[in-house]
C-alpha cells in the first residue's frame, strides 16, 4: 500500500510534499563572501533549471557550533542577510539559512523564505516558538540524538505558534563517538506525520578532518533517500570543497553534480508513479 501524502508546504514559489516535485536545498556550508555565494547561486539556479529540479538556494550567515574557537563562522547576521537578500532578488530564488537564536527569527524572516533550525538545537523550545511567530516555514533538522518519533512535539511547537508549515531534515544519528548513520526507515517514520520530509546527504557522511574521500559517500544517501520517498534533498556544494572555509571535506563539488541532479529526478519520478 502506498503510503499517505504529507501536507504540502509552501516555500516561495515551491510546494514540498503533497505529491509535488522533488525539491533541492543546496549551497555552500557558510557564506565565504559575496561573490562567491552569487556565483554558485547563479549556477545552481541555471543547472536545477536545466534538469527540472526546483530549488531553494541555503547558505549559513553564521556557524555557531563550529569546533574551535578561531574556526571561520561567516560573515554575522547583518551582512550576511544582505547577501542573501542579493541572491533572492537578483537571482529570483528562494533562500533559507539557520537561525540560532531566538532574538534572530525576525530579521532572518524578512529575508528567507525558509527558516532553518539547526540539528543541535532541534528541541530548543525558544527558539522554535520565535520561529513558528514569524509565520515563515520552518525546516527543523533532526538532532542526531533524537529519534524519527521524537520530532512530533518539536513540530507541535512550531506549529502551535503560528508557523507556515514545517519541513523535517533526517541529517542522521549518532553512530559512537564520531559518525552518523542515515536509516532509511526514518523518512517513512516521520512522513507517515504527515510532515514533509527531506534528506540531507553531506552531513551524515562528515567525519574528523583527518579522515579522506567523505564527500563519495554521499551521492548514494541522496539516492537511497529519494527511493525511500523523500520529498525533498538537501547538499552542501562549492566550486572547490578542497578551498572551503567550512564542512569542506564533505561539500560536493558544484562542477561535477549534474549527473546525480538528473538521477534523482527520474528515481523521483519512479516513487511517485508507484504511489499513484
Amino acid at each position: 500500500m502506498a503510503p499517505p501524502e504529507t501536507r504540502p508546504v509552501q516555500v516561495g514559489p515551491h510546494r514540498i510534499g503533497g505529491g509535488g516535485p522533488l525539491v533541492l536545498i543546496a549551497g555552500p556550508c557558510v557564506i565565504e563572501s559575496r561573490s562567491l555565494t552569487l556565483e554558485v547561486a547563479e549556477t545552481l539556479r541555471d543547472l536545477c533549471a536545466e534538469v527540472g529540479l526546483p530549488l531553494i538556494f541555503k547558505s549559513s550567515f553564521d556557524k555557531a557550533n563550529r569546533t574551535q574557537m578561531d574556526s571561520f563562522r561567516g560573515p554575522g547576521l547583518e551582512a550576511g542577510l544582505e547577501v542573501l537578500s542579493e541572491v533572492r532578488e537578483k537571482l529570483s530564488l528562494s533562500v533559507t539559512t539557520d537561525v540560532h537564536a531566538p532574538n534572530q527569527a525576525a530579521a532572518v524572516a524578512q529575508v528567507a523564505d525558509l527558516l532553518q533550525i539547526p540539528a543541535f538545537l532541534s528541541r530548543q523550545t525558544d527558539l522554535l516558538v520565535a520561529c513558528g511567530e514569524t509565520g515563515r516555514p520552518v525546516n527543523l533538522k533532526k538532532g542526531q540524538f533524537m529519534a524519527p518519533w521524537d520530532v512530533v512535539p518539536a513540530v507541535e511547537k512550531l506549529t502551535r505558534h503560528g508557523s507556515g508549515g514545517v519541513v523535517v531534515t533526517e541529517r542522521g544519528t549518532s553512530f559512537g563517538y564520531d559518525s552518523l548513520v542515515v536509516d532509511m526507515r526514518a523518512p517513512g517514520i516521520i512522513r507517515r506525520q504527515g510532515v514533509p520530509v527531506v534528506l540531507d546527504a553531506t552531513h551524515p557522511v562528515r567525519r574528523p578532518v583527518d579522515v579522506p574521500d567523505q564527500r563519495e559517500d554521499a551521492p548514494a544517501l541522496a539516492r537511497a533517500g529519494v527511493a525511500a520517498g523523500v520529498d525533498a534533498v538537501f547538499l552542501e556544494v562549492h566550486p572547490n570543497p578542497e578551498q572551503a572555509l567550512s564542512d569542506g571535506q564533505n561539500m560536493l563539488v558544484l562542477g561535477e553534480l549534474k549527473p546525480l541532479l538528473q538521477t534523482l529526478v527520474a528515481l523521483h519520478g519512479i516513487v511517485q508513479g508507484a504511489r499513484q
